[in-house]
């Protein structure tokens, strides 16, 4: 009889095994999708002098600052390379974009000349990486990447109404560094015979600038995500 009882209990634990469910494996985290804003400028520098009276420096952080927060919104982690009036070396901007391990990052400028955005990648030739990359010319195995986020920047701006100018130069903070990288400079909006419809200081003019750069950001993340899935 206790054998009987055994094999009961034997069997209605087995019983139990079989109904249950094995718990579902976690879903793995999301990729980490970074971008540095490195508003130019700063301290003693103050760039160039716009003609609303207000500084480069002042309104290139400014407009870092309305950026990180549409960016933030939106889920993606944003890193500064200064977050106040603060004089920052361009190895120092250089180092921070490398050690946050950036998939984007966009140094901001201000300009009286021309119309527009400009959008500017190093004039590197590009190379492949290399295990021990030199410093001053560290940005060229990431060149056909920075020309590619270029691309992404002039869709969206293009998309929103802006003129925008596409170029390539000597960038010597950008050149440094080992992640996707263009340089963002921001112009008065010219209409015909160079009628100003739009000054660097009005503040919807920032407003749609900063969601311009936000949505090619969003997609240069949508791009990332797609080309990770698509690996074996």
């Amino acid at each position: 009889m206790r054998w009987t009882n055994c094999a009961i209990v034997v069997f209605a634990g087995a019983c139990q095994l079989a109904g249950a469910q094995a718990a579902p494996a976690p879903a793995p985290p999301p990729a980490r999708f970074v971008v540095v804003l490195d508003a130019a400028h700063g301290g003693d520098d103050s760039g160039g002098k716009l003609s609303t009276g207000q500084s480069e420096k002042a309104f290139n952080l400014a407009l870092a600052v309305r950026l990180r927060s549409l960016l933030g919104a939106r889920g993606i982690q944003v890193v500064t390379t200064r977050e106040s009036d603060a004089a920052v070396e361009l190895d120092r901007r250089a180092e921070i974009a490398n050690h946050a391990n950036a998939q984007a990052c966009l140094t901001l400028h201000a300009s009286e000349s021309g119309s527009g955005v400009h959008l500017f990648s190093s004039s590197l030739v590009p190379t492949e990486p290399a295990r021990f990359a030199a410093w001053k010319t560290a940005q060229s195995a990431y060149v056909t990447r920075s020309l590619a986020l270029a691309g992404e920047l002039n869709s969206a701006l293009l998309h929103a109404g802006f003129n925008v100018t596409l170029g390539r130069t000597d960038l010597p903070g950008i050149d440094s560094m080992t992640c996707p990288a263009v340089a963002v400079e921001i112009a008065p909006d010219h209409g015909p015979g160079q009628k100003i419809n739009a000054a660097l200081d009005d503040p919807a003019y920032q407003a749609r600038v900063a969601e311009a750069l936000a949505a090619a950001l969003l997609e240069w993340r949508s791009d990332a995500g797609r080309t990770e899935a698509g690996r074996p």
